[in-house]
């Protein structure tokens, strides 16, 4: 079949990096084929709603297809992936996060609030106490938790959480980056002046961070790099020839590499789709298949397509390029693994 081909295809690019890998996501995931691996931080996107958006597509009150959330782990896991981190949002999203990964021990997640959400440390009456909830997440649960996260601030998004109310629970759900110990998975959309500040004046608090879903221009990467943070590449960060300037200009050695699944997959009309090599089977979800994909759903095993644009961008060897991901994401949220 073409998904059969395309994954043999994929196997012989990439052959031999390795042993494992990983990427992020609202529903993450890095990745290992049995004698190569790849790795990845897999971006995040709401775990209650990327677990329901995988597992059906509701249209008029009925479903547009039956529920395929295993079919995608499956995918995932075919491609060479051997853990999944699911990055949680807010609290609903922590304890189905926590609930979910719990059933593999190739998954993973974070604990945090994301920028657009922060209003619940204002709705629940006492933001020290509900940050101290979320401290007893984390400690509760030390074997699933790798990071903090997704928080940050989003200035293109006020329309849910106002920019003084972002930039007071982003530095709030900082003291939990001292008193965990965990590195950062964070959220940084037209806000560099105040993100910069918040993290400086906090910085001896931080042990290190990942940038996700970079969109930014070179010069914003340079200002993320200059903090010390790794910064995330998915496909939203291959749209334009800008994009992939930008990608371009950041040393290997800081990079990590994501999905952002169910979001950011990379589109024809994106300048990075021209190097794609490695394609699955698509359907609309209307006239959805078992075994095939959905259309316009990014799902954990296209990170072989990101790593694909970024590596042929870059001019660099895949294997190589690959294997230094992995590194760099096996240092920040499993330093305590065996390379």
């Amino acid at each position: 079949t073409p998904r059969c081909i395309c994954l043999t295809a994929s196997l012989n690019l990439l052959a031999s990096i390795l042993r494992a890998a990983f990427i992020f996501s609202t529903f993450s995931v890095f990745c290992f084929f049995s004698s190569l691996a790849f790795s990845c931080c897999i971006a995040t996107i709401l775990f209650a709603t990327g677990k329901q958006w995988y597992q059906r597509r509701v249209r008029g009150g009925k479903n547009v297809h039956t529920d395929d959330l295993q079919a995608v782990l499956n995918r995932a896991y075919d491609v060479g992936m051997q853990k999944i981190i699911v990055t949680a949002g807010c609290e609903n999203d922590i304890i189905d996060a926590l609930s979910f990964v719990k059933e593999d021990e190739r998954l993973f997640c974070t604990v945090g609030v994301h920028p657009t959400r922060c209003d619940e440390f204002d709705k629940s009456a006492n933001p020290e106490s509900h940050l101290k909830k979320l401290e007893t997440f984390i400690e509760n649960n030390r074997s699933k938790v790798v990071a903090l996260g997704e928080l940050g601030l989003d200035y293109d998004r006020t329309q849910f959480c106002s920019i003084e109310t972002q930039k007071k629970y982003f530095e709030l759900q900082l003291q939990l980056a001292e008193r965990t110990g965990l590195p950062l998975f964070l959220h940084s959309r037209n806000c560099a002046d105040d993100f910069v500040e918040i993290f400086k004046r906090n910085q001896n608090k931080i042990k290190g961070g990942v940038v996700h879903s970079f969109t930014g221009s070179i010069e914003e990467a340079k200002i993320y790099l200059d903090l010390g943070l790794y910064i995330g590449i998915n496909g939203c960060s291959l749209k334009t020839e800008e994009n992939l300037a930008a990608m371009a200009s950041i040393p290997s050695d800081r990079l990590m590499i994501e999905t952002d699944a169910p979001w950011c997959g990379i589109k024809d009309t994106h300048a990075g789709s021209q190097f794609i090599e490695t394609k699955w089977e698509v359907k609309k979800k209307e006239r959805w298949v078992e075994g095939a994909t959905v259309k316009d759903r990014c799902e954990p095993c296209h990170i072989t397509q990101v790593l694909e644009v970024m590596a042929a961008v870059r001019k660099e060897d895949p294997n190589e390029l690959a294997t230094q991901m992995f590194t760099n994401t096996m240092k920040l949220f499993f330093p305590s693994d065996p390379l």
